[in-house]
């Protein structure tokens, strides 16, 4: 079952409106895929404070590298602490390990023991591990993506905004673009265009979002072509 969000943003009332006597787990995404909006901790801890005590709470904090928000945490601490709380990681994101599909998790020792036991005998390979290990050792390389994906986020953000495109806030390492629902203008004309001019940004229709288009911020020079086209997209006559 899936709680309906409140403005693009994840609705602890709305979660909590929807736990049951068949609730087992409940899964937060935060940061949010495809949003890039994110809920303050006090608000994860009143959704955790709000759940029965034997539904566990996943908190997925796939991007929580990227986020610069004073309040926002990934949940460690309340993984650490509470029985009932787990939080999941991911090295495909910041670190750039995606095709290794490696990732971890933190929680309690009944909980970790119970995955443990289920999981397959050769899930992660052995140079998956070692990746991880020597990216977990340079940091420089997490702290000058960070500060990369800062600073296009609020240049992305910006000029696309200015161009005539409504542009989720985001926290992540990506944004959500709304298009116009005029035709020729919308998000499948778009996405032909794009996709014309070998740039390539994720339909996000499955997620609920029809009429928005999904792109992660890229390399400097990926990033001023998609404002390139994108700026010309949006300049050209619908019947053109």
């Amino acid at each position: 079952m899936v709680a309906p969000e409140r403005d693009v943003t994840a609705d602890v009332d709305a979660i909590l409106a929807r736990v049951g006597a068949r609730t087992k787990v409940v899964f937060l995404a935060n940061p949010n895929n495809p949003t890039g909006t994110y809920l303050p901790f006090k608000e994860v801890r009143r959704l955790h404070a709000g759940l029965p005590k034997h539904v566990l709470l996943v908190l997925d904090a796939a991007y929580a590298e990227y986020v610069r928000r004073n309040d926002y945490e990934s949940g460690i601490e309340l993984a650490g602490t509470a029985p009932n709380v787990v939080m999941t990681r991911t090295f495909s994101k910041i670190y750039g390990l995606a095709a290794l599909r490696l990732g971890w998790c933190y929680g309690p020792e009944h909980v970790i023991d119970a995955l443990n036991r289920i999981r397959g005998p050769f899930n992660v390979s052995a140079p998956a591990m070692a990746a991880g290990i020597a990216a977990l050792a340079d940091q420089a390389h997490v702290e000058k993506s960070a500060a990369h994906n800062e600073a296009w986020l609020l240049r992305l953000s910006a000029t696309l905004t200015k161009i005539g495109l409504d542009v989720v806030p985001s926290v992540g390492n990506f944004i959500l673009i709304h298009f116009p629902r005029e035709k020729g203008r919308d998000a499948e004309a778009a996405d032909a265009f794009l996709s014309g001019r070998g740039i390539v940004l994720r339909r996000v229709g499955v997620y609920g979002f029809p009429g928005a288009l999904r792109m992660t911020v890229g390399t400097a020079e990926a990033n001023e072509r998609t404002i390139a086209a994108l700026t010309e997209f949006m300049g050209k006559r619908p019947s053109q």
